[in-house]
């Protein structure tokens, strides 16, 4: 775990797909109250597959580590430690490319760094002051996921369960389940508002 600075938390959330933890990271802030915070995804760090066939790019594997660049997300977290602002990469969940142009990020006291494989990868972890897991009931993902895909990025709910058959669970069964055991905090349904609210005084302590 890195040293704790007084100026700057990082506190990783992760759990399931489509298990509420961008939910759990506003929460969060609102509870931060006057505490300046930011939220950084994983997600915006996947790799830009503009190089791909559109139909090809949907049937890459995007729940395994190598699908995202965390490595530029690692460099970013340590820069806004030192107080520096950050160009962080946006992406197009439609078309699965990086947009052309990025958003400046500017350091805060408090730092969300959320995905579902924010504690599985070591080099990632080493980088929060606090983890936390959202544990979320799969059925309860899958149709939130369903909902998510069809609505706001043009899916259909065939193709979103033939991804999370073919991809989305394998990986969660390897990757993301697991890496529950190196949280401090594990949040079950139900109780996201009273947690959300003791990760704030965390914290600011």
């Amino acid at each position: 775990m890195p040293h704790s600075s007084p100026q700057c938390r990082v506190i990783g959330i992760a759990g399931p797909s489509a298990g509420a933890k961008t939910t759990f990271a506003g929460l969060v802030q609102a509870a931060l109250g006057s505490v300046a915070s930011i939220h950084v995804c994983h997600d915006d760090y996947y790799r830009d597959l503009a190089h791909l066939p559109v139909q090809k790019r949907a049937r890459q594997n995007f729940d395994h580590p190598d699908a995202l660049e965390t490595e530029l997300l690692i460099r970013h977290i340590r820069l806004l430690r030192q107080g520096c602002s950050v160009e962080k990469p946006l992406y197009d969940f439609a078309l699965h490319t990086r947009a052309a142009e990025t958003e400046t990020v500017a350091p805060a006291p408090v730092i969300l760094v959320e995905g579902i494989l924010v504690l599985a990868i070591p080099a990632l972890r080493e980088q929060f002051d606090l983890r936390v897991y959202v544990d979320t009931p799969p059925d309860i993902c899958l149709a939130r996921r369903i909902m998510r895909d069809v609505q706001a990025r043009g899916r259909t709910a065939e193709s979103v369960v033939r991804q999370y058959l073919s991809t989305v669970r394998p990986m969660q069964e390897e990757w993301v389940l697991p890496s529950r055991r190196h949280a401090e905090i594990v949040v079950q349904e139900g109780a996201i508002q009273q947690e959300a609210r003791r990760v704030a005084e965390l914290a600011r302590a």
